[in-house]
């Protein structure tokens, strides 16, 4: 296995970037191996690594088909459901509260009355 790259924060090549900039570009990596890396040093631990990955060889993403957005969809609503009053609180239910917060909280809707 071939060692790759490594370039000090900032100071990458022109022509590499990382999935997220790939992303933005509308682009992904598209099977290609890693081209080198980037690492962030940091006081207390060990250095932040981002992975690079060349422009050139990147592929369009792939658009999104019905069935993917109808799953999407659905998914995003079923985070949206309370499962206690069954109705679209129009917000993701927080997982630490598991319901929506009038079904929460009830004694704070009751004093509000």
């Amino acid at each position: 296995m071939a060692t790759v790259p490594v370039y000090r924060w900032r100071l990458a090549p022109d022509g590499l970037a990382t999935r997220r900039q790939l992303r933005a570009r509308g682009l992904r990596p598209g099977g290609q191996d890693v081209a080198a890396q980037v690492e962030r040093p940091r006081r207390r631990r060990g250095p932040l690594v981002a992975y690079l990955y060349s422009i050139e060889q990147a592929k369009p993403v792939r658009p999104m088909t019905p069935a993917k957005q109808a799953a999407l969809d659905k998914a995003n609503a079923a985070r949206r459901t309370c499962p206690q009053c069954r109705t679209d609180a129009g917000y993701v239910i927080p997982a630490e509260l598991g319901t929506c917060v009038p079904c929460a909280y009830p004694e704070d809707e009751q004093r509000a009355a």
